[in-house]
Protein backbone atom coordinates (compact mmCIF):
# COMPACT_ATOMS: atom_id res chain seq x y z
CA UNK A 1 0.00 0.00 0.00
CA UNK A 2 1.72 3.31 -0.98
CA UNK A 3 1.80 5.38 2.19
CA UNK A 4 1.59 9.44 2.70
CA UNK A 5 3.35 12.22 4.22
CA UNK A 6 1.18 14.23 6.52
CA UNK A 7 0.87 16.77 8.31
CA UNK A 8 -1.19 18.55 11.05
CA UNK A 9 -1.23 22.31 11.57
CA UNK A 10 -2.36 22.93 15.56
CA UNK A 11 -1.61 19.61 15.85
CA UNK A 12 -1.49 20.25 19.54
CA UNK A 13 -5.37 21.69 20.41
CA UNK A 14 -8.66 19.89 20.69
CA UNK A 15 -9.17 18.89 17.02
CA UNK A 16 -5.13 18.43 16.07
CA UNK A 17 -5.24 15.69 18.68
CA UNK A 18 -7.92 13.88 17.63
CA UNK A 19 -6.93 13.85 13.73
CA UNK A 20 -3.84 12.03 15.36
CA UNK A 21 -5.86 9.80 17.52
CA UNK A 22 -8.24 9.52 14.25
CA UNK A 23 -5.21 8.68 11.96
CA UNK A 24 -3.59 6.42 14.21
CA UNK A 25 -7.19 4.45 15.13
CA UNK A 26 -8.03 4.22 10.86
CA UNK A 27 -4.32 2.75 9.84
CA UNK A 28 -3.89 5.75 8.05
CA UNK A 29 -0.93 4.92 5.64
CA UNK A 30 1.70 7.08 7.39
CA UNK A 31 5.23 7.38 5.60
CA UNK A 32 6.26 10.30 7.45
CA UNK A 33 4.41 12.94 9.92
CA UNK A 34 5.11 16.30 10.44
CA UNK A 35 3.27 18.10 13.74
CA UNK A 36 2.79 21.92 13.13
CA UNK A 37 1.96 24.70 15.61
CA UNK A 38 2.11 28.24 17.11
CA UNK A 39 5.44 29.44 18.42
CA UNK A 40 4.68 28.80 22.07
CA UNK A 41 3.91 25.08 21.12
CA UNK A 42 7.51 24.58 19.66
CA UNK A 43 9.06 21.78 21.47
CA UNK A 44 6.27 19.83 22.89
CA UNK A 45 6.04 16.27 22.35
CA UNK A 46 3.05 14.12 21.47
CA UNK A 47 2.50 10.30 21.18
CA UNK A 48 1.34 8.59 17.57
CA UNK A 49 1.92 5.02 17.51
CA UNK A 50 4.13 4.90 20.15
CA UNK A 51 6.31 6.62 19.15
CA UNK A 52 7.16 10.70 20.04
CA UNK A 53 6.97 13.48 17.52
CA UNK A 54 8.44 17.14 18.07
CA UNK A 55 6.05 19.94 17.49
CA UNK A 56 7.45 22.84 15.11
CA UNK A 57 6.60 25.96 14.60
CA UNK A 58 4.39 26.76 11.79
CA UNK A 59 5.73 29.14 9.06
CA UNK A 60 5.86 30.15 5.45
CA UNK A 61 9.12 27.71 5.30
CA UNK A 62 6.93 24.57 6.40
CA UNK A 63 5.68 23.04 2.97
CA UNK A 64 8.69 23.10 1.58
CA UNK A 65 9.43 19.55 2.62
CA UNK A 66 7.89 16.63 0.66
CA UNK A 67 4.31 16.52 1.94
CA UNK A 68 1.37 15.11 0.58
CA UNK A 69 -2.24 15.92 2.84
CA UNK A 70 -2.16 18.60 5.50
CA UNK A 71 -4.85 18.89 7.90
CA UNK A 72 -5.51 21.94 9.03
CA UNK A 73 -7.02 22.60 12.51
CA UNK A 74 -5.95 26.06 14.10
CA UNK A 75 -8.31 28.73 13.63
CA UNK A 76 -9.60 31.25 10.50
CA UNK A 77 -6.46 33.08 10.69
CA UNK A 78 -3.95 30.59 10.03
CA UNK A 79 -5.96 28.72 7.19
CA UNK A 80 -6.13 32.03 5.29
CA UNK A 81 -2.83 32.68 5.69
CA UNK A 82 -1.06 29.59 5.19
CA UNK A 83 -3.59 27.13 3.24
CA UNK A 84 -2.89 29.23 0.07
CA UNK A 85 0.85 28.59 0.23
CA UNK A 86 0.66 24.66 1.14
CA UNK A 87 -1.56 24.17 -2.40
CA UNK A 88 0.74 25.98 -3.97
CA UNK A 89 3.57 23.73 -3.24
CA UNK A 90 1.13 20.58 -4.33
CA UNK A 91 -0.06 20.04 -1.00
CA UNK A 92 -3.58 18.72 -1.07
CA UNK A 93 -4.82 20.99 2.13
CA UNK A 94 -8.28 19.69 4.24
CA UNK A 95 -9.21 22.81 6.25
CA UNK A 96 -11.31 22.73 9.31
CA UNK A 97 -11.70 26.36 8.88
CA UNK A 98 -14.77 28.10 7.94
CA UNK A 99 -12.28 30.49 5.40
CA UNK A 100 -12.99 28.95 2.03
CA UNK A 101 -15.91 26.58 2.98
CA UNK A 102 -18.51 28.89 0.17
CA UNK A 103 -15.44 29.21 -2.32
CA UNK A 104 -17.01 28.22 -5.73
CA UNK A 105 -13.87 26.04 -6.18
CA UNK A 106 -13.56 24.31 -2.99
CA UNK A 107 -15.25 21.11 -2.17
CA UNK A 108 -17.19 21.00 1.04
CA UNK A 109 -17.27 17.45 1.90
CA UNK A 110 -19.11 14.92 4.05
CA UNK A 111 -17.98 11.66 2.56
CA UNK A 112 -21.34 10.19 3.06
CA UNK A 113 -23.22 12.35 1.06
CA UNK A 114 -20.96 14.01 -1.78
CA UNK A 115 -17.58 12.58 -1.26
CA UNK A 116 -17.34 12.56 -5.03
CA UNK A 117 -16.94 16.38 -4.61
CA UNK A 118 -13.40 15.66 -3.25
CA UNK A 119 -11.59 15.24 -6.45
CA UNK A 120 -13.00 18.49 -7.60
CA UNK A 121 -10.31 20.23 -5.56
CA UNK A 122 -7.65 22.73 -6.49
CA UNK A 123 -5.74 22.13 -3.49
CA UNK A 124 -7.85 22.69 -1.48
CA UNK A 125 -10.80 20.80 0.98
CA UNK A 126 -13.24 22.46 3.12
CA UNK A 127 -14.31 20.65 6.12
CA UNK A 128 -18.14 21.65 6.72
CA UNK A 129 -19.17 23.14 9.92
CA UNK A 130 -19.85 20.82 12.89
CA UNK A 131 -23.46 21.43 13.72
CA UNK A 132 -23.60 20.80 9.73
CA UNK A 133 -21.86 17.52 9.14
CA UNK A 134 -24.29 15.83 11.24
CA UNK A 135 -27.44 16.94 9.83
CA UNK A 136 -26.36 16.20 6.36
CA UNK A 137 -26.35 12.61 6.36
CA UNK A 138 -29.92 12.17 7.50
CA UNK A 139 -31.11 15.24 5.26
CA UNK A 140 -29.75 13.21 2.31
CA UNK A 141 -31.28 9.88 2.84
CA UNK A 142 -34.21 11.42 2.87
CA UNK A 143 -34.05 13.36 0.22
CA UNK A 144 -32.40 10.64 -1.96
CA UNK A 145 -36.60 9.37 -1.57
CA UNK A 146 -38.44 12.39 -0.70
CA UNK A 147 -37.28 15.40 -1.70
CA UNK A 148 -37.10 18.07 1.15
CA UNK A 149 -38.84 21.58 0.52
CA UNK A 150 -37.61 23.20 3.78
CA UNK A 151 -35.80 22.10 6.63
CA UNK A 152 -35.79 23.96 10.27
CA UNK A 153 -32.56 23.36 12.64
CA UNK A 154 -32.33 24.37 16.19
CA UNK A 155 -29.12 23.02 17.71
CA UNK A 156 -27.97 22.67 21.39
CA UNK A 157 -24.17 22.88 20.83
CA UNK A 158 -21.81 21.86 23.13
CA UNK A 159 -18.88 23.77 24.45
CA UNK A 160 -16.07 22.02 22.66
CA UNK A 161 -17.26 23.69 19.50
CA UNK A 162 -15.57 26.77 21.12
CA UNK A 163 -12.35 24.52 21.53
CA UNK A 164 -10.75 24.45 24.61
CA UNK A 165 -11.84 28.28 25.89
CA UNK A 166 -15.20 26.78 26.09
CA UNK A 167 -14.68 23.94 27.78
CA UNK A 168 -12.39 25.64 30.26
CA UNK A 169 -15.33 28.43 31.04
CA UNK A 170 -18.08 25.29 31.85
CA UNK A 171 -15.45 23.58 34.19
CA UNK A 172 -15.07 26.93 36.03
CA UNK A 173 -17.90 28.47 35.73
CA UNK A 174 -16.64 31.66 35.08
CA UNK A 175 -16.95 33.80 31.21
CA UNK A 176 -13.87 33.93 30.27
CA UNK A 177 -14.75 33.13 26.60
CA UNK A 178 -18.47 33.33 26.79
CA UNK A 179 -20.37 36.73 27.35
CA UNK A 180 -22.57 34.82 30.02
CA UNK A 181 -21.81 31.77 32.36
CA UNK A 182 -22.59 28.80 30.39
CA UNK A 183 -22.84 26.73 33.84
CA UNK A 184 -26.68 26.22 34.26
CA UNK A 185 -27.32 28.42 31.23
CA UNK A 186 -28.23 28.03 27.48
CA UNK A 187 -26.80 31.18 25.35
CA UNK A 188 -28.68 31.42 21.97
CA UNK A 189 -25.93 33.26 20.46
CA UNK A 190 -22.83 31.12 18.66
CA UNK A 191 -19.94 33.46 16.60
CA UNK A 192 -21.34 37.17 15.58
CA UNK A 193 -24.36 38.39 14.80
CA UNK A 194 -25.46 39.85 11.32
CA UNK A 195 -27.38 42.70 10.29
CA UNK A 196 -30.08 40.10 9.33
CA UNK A 197 -30.53 39.31 12.87
CA UNK A 198 -28.93 35.93 12.56
CA UNK A 199 -25.46 34.94 14.16
CA UNK A 200 -22.80 33.83 11.32
CA UNK A 201 -22.86 30.12 12.78
CA UNK A 202 -26.60 30.27 11.80
CA UNK A 203 -26.00 30.97 8.41
CA UNK A 204 -23.41 28.90 8.07
CA UNK A 205 -25.72 26.29 8.68
CA UNK A 206 -28.04 27.68 5.82
CA UNK A 207 -25.41 27.69 3.09
CA UNK A 208 -23.62 25.01 3.97
CA UNK A 209 -26.26 22.65 3.54
CA UNK A 210 -27.35 24.05 0.30
CA UNK A 211 -23.39 23.93 -0.93
CA UNK A 212 -23.13 19.99 0.27
CA UNK A 213 -26.83 18.79 -0.87
CA UNK A 214 -26.66 20.46 -3.83
CA UNK A 215 -29.35 21.85 -3.61
CA UNK A 216 -29.53 25.85 -4.15
CA UNK A 217 -33.23 25.81 -4.18
CA UNK A 218 -33.56 24.58 -0.43
CA UNK A 219 -35.40 26.90 1.72
CA UNK A 220 -33.24 26.48 5.28
CA UNK A 221 -33.60 28.34 8.72
CA UNK A 222 -31.28 27.44 11.97
CA UNK A 223 -31.30 28.84 15.90
CA UNK A 224 -28.27 27.98 17.09
CA UNK A 225 -27.62 27.47 20.66
CA UNK A 226 -24.48 26.77 23.24
CA UNK A 227 -25.32 24.78 26.20
CA UNK A 228 -23.31 23.56 29.30
CA UNK A 229 -22.37 19.73 27.46
CA UNK A 230 -18.92 18.96 27.17
CA UNK A 231 -19.27 16.89 24.18
CA UNK A 232 -21.69 15.89 21.64
CA UNK A 233 -24.31 18.77 19.43
CA UNK A 234 -27.94 17.89 18.94
CA UNK A 235 -29.76 18.92 16.59
CA UNK A 236 -33.76 19.02 16.25
CA UNK A 237 -34.62 19.10 12.58
CA UNK A 238 -38.18 19.73 11.53
CA UNK A 239 -38.71 18.90 7.86
CA UNK A 240 -40.79 19.55 5.17
CA UNK A 241 -41.31 17.20 2.22
CA UNK A 242 -42.45 17.72 -1.15
CA UNK A 243 -44.70 14.63 -1.07
CA UNK A 244 -46.60 12.15 1.27
CA UNK A 245 -43.64 9.99 3.13
CA UNK A 246 -44.43 6.45 4.91
CA UNK A 247 -42.68 6.79 8.54
CA UNK A 248 -41.60 3.21 8.80
CA UNK A 249 -40.13 4.37 4.94
CA UNK A 250 -37.97 6.96 6.97
CA UNK A 251 -36.89 4.42 9.69
CA UNK A 252 -35.98 2.13 7.13
CA UNK A 253 -33.76 4.71 5.01
CA UNK A 254 -32.32 6.28 7.59
CA UNK A 255 -30.90 3.15 9.02
CA UNK A 256 -29.57 1.48 5.80
CA UNK A 257 -27.67 4.77 5.45
CA UNK A 258 -23.72 5.05 5.58
CA UNK A 259 -22.95 6.52 8.98
CA UNK A 260 -26.27 6.55 10.40
CA UNK A 261 -27.29 4.60 13.81
CA UNK A 262 -30.84 5.00 14.47
CA UNK A 263 -32.03 5.09 18.21
CA UNK A 264 -35.37 5.50 18.42
CA UNK A 265 -37.02 3.01 21.03
CA UNK A 266 -39.65 5.41 22.80
CA UNK A 267 -41.04 2.24 24.95
CA UNK A 268 -37.71 1.70 26.47
CA UNK A 269 -36.84 5.59 26.70
CA UNK A 270 -33.83 4.83 23.92
CA UNK A 271 -33.04 8.16 22.00
CA UNK A 272 -29.58 9.11 21.17
CA UNK A 273 -28.03 11.96 24.21
CA UNK A 274 -24.87 13.47 24.49
CA UNK A 275 -23.82 11.86 27.04
CA UNK A 276 -23.71 7.72 25.13
CA UNK A 277 -22.45 9.37 21.45
CA UNK A 278 -19.57 11.18 23.04
CA UNK A 279 -16.48 9.43 21.64
CA UNK A 280 -17.87 8.28 18.56
CA UNK A 281 -17.66 8.81 15.01
CA UNK A 282 -21.23 7.90 13.76
CA UNK A 283 -24.71 10.22 13.70
CA UNK A 284 -27.19 9.00 15.65
CA UNK A 285 -31.09 9.32 15.06
CA UNK A 286 -34.30 9.25 17.15
CA UNK A 287 -37.20 10.89 17.94
CA UNK A 288 -38.28 10.28 14.28
CA UNK A 289 -42.19 11.28 13.94
CA UNK A 290 -44.42 13.23 11.79
CA UNK A 291 -45.13 16.71 12.61
CA UNK A 292 -48.61 16.97 12.27
CA UNK A 293 -48.67 20.76 11.80
CA UNK A 294 -48.22 20.90 8.09
CA UNK A 295 -48.07 18.45 5.23
CA UNK A 296 -45.63 16.40 4.35
CA UNK A 297 -43.83 17.04 8.03
CA UNK A 298 -41.22 15.18 9.59
CA UNK A 299 -39.18 15.71 12.87
CA UNK A 300 -36.06 14.10 13.83
CA UNK A 301 -33.31 14.50 16.40
CA UNK A 302 -29.77 14.24 15.64
CA UNK A 303 -26.77 13.49 17.65
CA UNK A 304 -23.17 13.41 17.07
CA UNK A 305 -19.73 14.08 18.62
CA UNK A 306 -18.84 17.54 17.64
CA UNK A 307 -15.33 16.84 17.75
CA UNK A 308 -14.77 13.99 16.00
CA UNK A 309 -17.22 13.18 13.35
CA UNK A 310 -17.83 16.97 13.12
CA UNK A 311 -14.28 17.57 12.60
CA UNK A 312 -11.14 15.08 13.22
CA UNK A 313 -13.01 11.76 11.85
CA UNK A 314 -14.66 13.73 8.58
CA UNK A 315 -11.44 15.50 8.32
CA UNK A 316 -9.72 12.17 8.05
CA UNK A 317 -12.50 10.55 6.25
CA UNK A 318 -11.70 12.99 3.64
CA UNK A 319 -8.44 12.44 3.23
CA UNK A 320 -9.41 8.25 3.10
CA UNK A 321 -11.40 9.03 0.05
CA UNK A 322 -8.97 11.05 -1.62
CA UNK A 323 -6.36 8.42 -1.44
CA UNK A 324 -8.50 5.64 -2.32
CA UNK A 325 -8.93 7.35 -5.80
CA UNK A 326 -5.28 7.67 -6.02
CA UNK A 327 -4.91 4.01 -5.41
Amino acid sequence: MKKYNVAVVGATGLVGTTILKVLEERDFPIQKLTLLASRKSKGEELMFRDRKYLVEELNENSFDADIDIAFFAAGGGISERYAPIAASKGVVVIDNSSVFRMDEGVPLVVPEVNGEDTFKNCGIIANPNCSTIQCMLPLKAIDNKHKIKRVVYSTYQSVSGSGLKGLKDLEEGKNGFYPYNIMENLIPHIDVFLDNGYTKEEMKMIQESRKILHRDDLKVTATTVRVPVKFSHCVSINIELEEEFDLKGIRTILSSYPGIIVKDDLKNLQYPMPIDVEGKDEVYVGRIRRDYSLDNGLNIWVVADNIRKGAATNAVQIAQVLIGKED
